[in-house]
Parts: structure tokens; sequence; C-alpha cells
């Protein structure tokens, strides 16, 4: 069974990990723009009421917000805290309006708003060259040293010795790579490219399915192919590999990330696996419980997907901006302002439509519902 701490710690934790992942992914923003010369006017952390706030010698508000569930920096000629361009930016004097966000090319505008999720990736990658110079890289080969008795492996003709060389055409060279691509497949039927003995085999396997709860009573399932490995092989890694180990395995996460929603989009996977803030405090607080090395590597993942998900082209988003300023670049003229405010209300319409749905999923792992219909009854 999953533990799960206590309240304390996991606001404590939850507010660890979002806040700094928060201010990184707005730093990114408010440094490139102050490299493009864009005048920033507010930098805010959390939404909601003011609880804290000043002004640097610049002229920017830094704020703090009562909900910590993201930020925003607002630049001069922003109408609001989504970047939507100011229709009197115009009406400025010439040197401020050299100094607004919409008066720069659009190559800088673009790399403005790119900075933020570059910045979390590059996060990311910071921390993961640390745990790769710190534990080294894992080589462990894909070689099933034992099959369990009346696992997947077993029931699909998998043998002692038998190295698995593909799962579905993606090549796979170690142990670690393998789990990587059973952990979030569940049920699903896959193709396994096997090397057995010099020869290759290709073998169906329907991937098993492992399921854990957590006190609460919430089910997990994670996909398990019924193998051990060899002995685990370790091999130290220099300053200049580090790097090269840290997007590796950066790019695994977000295969992962791409592949998971894909489940989701298919069907494949169930929508209420789908976890918001409350679950994201959650997991929070187990991994901080777990130790510090757990609780910065979930930062990092939980820095990838941040800077991911605001990649996906929804207006609203980082990447909803980036397609506008590329529709821009092609057609060598900006979006009209009416197909950006129908794009902007459509945006917000499925971020909220998301952010409803994900926290009832929440609720309802935490056994509200029962709860509720236990009181009714």
């Amino acid at each position: 069974m999953i533990e799960t701490p206590g309240f304390i710690v996991t606001v404590l934790a939850f507010i660890a990990v979002i806040g700094p992942l928060v201010f990184v992914h707005e730093f990114g923003h408010y440094i490139v723009g102050r490299w493009c010369g864009v005048k920033a006017e507010t930098f805010s952390i959390g939404f909601g009421k003011e609880i804290a706030a000043w002004v640097d010698s610049r002229g920017a508000r830094w704020r703090l917000g009562l909900l910590p569930l993201g930020g925003y920096v607002k630049f001069k000629g922003d109408m609001s805290v989504a970047s939507q361009a100011d229709p009197k930016w115009l009406e400025l004097p010439a040197a401020e309006r050299a100094q607004s966000f919409p008066g720069k090319p659009v190559w800088q505008r673009a790399a403005i708003v790119f900075a933020g999720p570059a910045i979390n990736f590059l996060f990311a990658l910071v921390i993961m060259a640390g745990f790769a110079l710190a534990y080294g890289e894992n080589v462990t080969p894909a070689v099933a040293s034992k099959v369990m008795a009346g696992s997947a492996a077993e029931k699909a003709g998998i043998r002692a010795g038998d190295r698995i060389v593909a799962i579905d055409g993606r090549r796979i060279d170690r142990f670690d790579q393998l789990t990587q691509s059973v952990f979030h497949r569940p049920g699903e039927l896959s193709s396994f490219a096997l090397d057995r003995g010099g020869r290759t085999i290709i073998l169906p396997i329907t991937i098993g399915v492992r399921e854990e709860k957590d006190r609460f009573g919430n089910h997990y399932r994670f996909g398990q192919l019924g193998i051990r490995s060899a002995a685990p092989v370790q091999r130290n890694v220099s300053l200049l590999e580090a790097p090269g180990v840290a997007v590796d395995r950066t790019v695994s996460i977000v295969r992962m990330m791409v592949e998971t929603m894909g489940q989701m989009v298919t069907g494949r996977r169930p929508l209420d696996e789908l976890g918001g803030p409350l679950k994201m405090a959650q997991l929070s607080g187990e991994q901080a419980d777990r130790g510090i090395e757990d609780f910065i590597f979930f930062m990092a993942l939980i820095s990838i997907n941040l800077g991911f998900i605001n990649l996906l082209p929804i207006p609203m988003l980082d990447g909803g901006h980036l397609l506008f300023y590329a529709i821009e670049a092609v057609q060598r003229r900006p979006v009209s302002p009416q197909v950006q405010e129908w794009a902007y209300r459509s945006g917000l319409a499925v971020l909220l439509t998301v952010m409803v749905l994900v926290t009832l999923n929440d609720l309802s792992s935490f056994g509200l519902w029962k709860s509720l219909s236990g009181l009714i009854g």
C-alpha cells in the first residue's frame, strides 16, 4: 500500500514544488524580456488576493498571490495577464512604445514567450545532470535473467536469457528503458522484438497490470512484464557526459507524456487518471516523505511537465502564443484581433473545462463522493 504523509507536510511540500517552478518559468519570460528591452510592469507568483508586494528600481511590481497555482509577467502594452495586446499601446509616446511587448519584432516576442517553457526544461536538465554525476548511469542490459511464474512474460513465451531489443519498433538498449516503456502501458498489447541466441523473435505480449492503492483507497495501475534483470550495471558519468545523459532522460520522459496523452485521447487510458493540483499536492507530500532525493527528482518531473503543457498549441498557453507568432511570421501581419479574441475565449473555455475535470477527479480520488453518498444514504 502507498502511504501518504500528513496534511501539513503535504501542503508545505506542494508549495515547495510549485512555488520555485512557477518562479523559474516566469523568470524565463522576465529575463528574456529584459534582454529584448521590454519593460515588465508586474511579476506575480500566485493569483488572487495580494499578500505581499514590492516595487523594484525599474518600476516592476513583484507580488505574491494567495493562490500559488501559477503566475504571470505583465509587460508594458499587455492588456491582460494572458499577454493580449492592449490597443492603447499605439497611443503611448515613442520611447514607451519601444519598451512595450507588442512593439517588438515577432522573433523577440516568440523568444520571450518560449523562454518560460525552455527554462523549465533547463531546470530539469540541470537536476538530471546532477543526478547522473552523483550516481552514474544505469546501463544494465535489457536481458531477462529470470522470468516470473504466471507473469505476462511467461505467458507470452519469454525465456531466461532473452534480450529485449525493441518494443513496437522502438529500440531498447537498457533495462531501465524497458521498465519505462512497460510502466505506462498496463493491459496493452505490444510487439516485442527479442534476441534469443542470435535469432530475432517477434512476440505479441499483453502487458500485465500491477495495482497499488493508498490509504484513501485510490487504485493505481502500472504495467508489469514479470522479468528480472541480472545484477545492476552502473557506470560513472563524467562532467562532459552528464548533459547528454540528462537530455536522454528528459526526452524519454517527454515521450512518455506524449504517449500517455495519446492513450487518453484514444480512450486506452481512462480520463479519471488525469490529476490536478490536489493530486499534485498529494504526490508532493509522498515524495517529500520518501526523502530529499526523491523530492528533487519529482521537482524535475513536474518542471518537465510544466514546460511540456505550456508548449501545447492552446490559446492562453505559451504554445498558443507561439502558434500566433508563427502565423504572423508566415503571413507577415498579425492575426486579426477578432480571431485572437475568439481563440483566447475558446482556449480559456478548454482550460476551465480541464480544470473542472481534474478537480472532480482529485476529489473523487480522495473519496469525497463516497463520503457524500454515505451521508445521503
